[in-house]
């Protein structure tokens, strides 16, 4: 058996599951508050709960953070856990569990899920986009989940699609974060009611500084037109990051995950309308699929766990 996390800025879920077949056996959560040293005790008073929950031994460990995780399990930066800055958490778990830890990106670790429980089962080459508060991308090009040099790859949501344009939280001028996350559509409800253009928004939220992406959510659920109109240009910027990653990686298909797939369908729609606007030779090159995961908030937790077996087997 191998135990999952998904370290996020409020909580950590958990995970044993059997790296074989994918299955969870049980769950549990905790808080992820606290220096790095209440962290690492949570995290172990969780692995030894977990331990007591399955009949065969537990043999290994994956951690799934958002940041820069380099491929020695040091977590160089996380904007969610500002207190992990340059902390070799890997090791310091390794120490403390006797068991082998792997560490990696949280949004690489559900692209490795969705290729093997997910949405790209039988998929050699695709992107994962997990569209919620930011932008988190994992990369699986001919079989095999994308790492780079360092342990980096796949901050695509950090990419510039407009030097020109507003400066994100990273100091960067025009992240892809910047325009097409969960906190984009927040963004463009706001603008859209100072120009008396989301009725229906004021009304949910009570004030314009109130309006979330939630709220415009709310009004394509009911066929809004001005929420419509909101999405359509969501849709747009979404669509010029995921073209710039159909023309690098030459995917077959782009699997949209995060808590935006909530909305379904209709950010399918909304995506596949705009990617022919961002694509060169798009009428002469085979059609990309946009798919919506299938694993949801156990996609980190379950990549993680079975990132432990791939990534020991590939270093051996």
């Amino acid at each position: 058996m191998i135990i999952g996390f998904d370290i996020g800025g409020t909580n950590i879920r958990a995970l044993l599951v059997d790296p074989n077949s994918g299955e969870i056996f049980s769950r549990t959560q905790g808080s992820s508050a606290g220096s790095e040293n209440q962290l690492l005790e949570t995290l172990v008073e969780l692995v030894e709960f977990l331990k007591t929950q399955s009949s065969e031994e537990v043999t290994g460990i994956g951690l799934a953070i958002a940041g820069l995780i380099s491929h020695d399990g040091v977590v160089h930066y996380s904007p969610n856990l500002p207190n992990l800055l340059e902390f070799p958490i890997g090791a310091r778990l390794q120490d403390l569990t006797s068991l082998p830890v792997f560490v990696g990106n949280d949004a690489t670790a559900g692209a490795w899920a969705e290729a093997q429980l997910g949405a790209g089962r039988g998929i050699d080459n695709f992107a994962f986009v997990a569209l919620g508060t930011g932008i988190g991308t994992g990369l699986v090009v001919n079989k095999n989940i994308v790492l780079g040099a360092h342990g980096f790859a796949g901050e695509a949501g950090h990419a510039t699609t407009n030097s020109d344009g507003p400066t994100h939280i990273t100091g960067l001028n025009g992240s892809w974060e910047y325009f097409a996350s969960g906190n984009a559509l927040g963004r463009l409800g706001r603008q859209a009611s100072k120009q008396g253009e989301f009725a229906l928004g004021l009304e949910l939220a009570g004030s314009e500084e109130q309006i979330t992406g939630l709220h415009v959510s709310e009004g394509l659920i009911i066929g809004d037109q001005q929420s419509l109109v909101i999405f359509d240009e969501f849709c747009r910027q979404v669509a010029i990051g995921i073209s710039n990653l159909i023309t690098i990686l030459d995917t077959e298909q782009v699997i949209l995950g995060g808590g935006l797939v909530q909305i379904g369908d209709l950010l399918v729609a909304g995506v596949e309308k705009w990617l022919p606007e961002f694509m060169f030779g798009w009428e002469y090159r085979p059609q990309v699929p946009i798919r919506l995961a299938e694993l949801g908030m156990d996609a980190g937790s379950l990549g993680a766990s079975l990132l432990v077996n791939e990534i020991g087997e590939n270093r051996e």
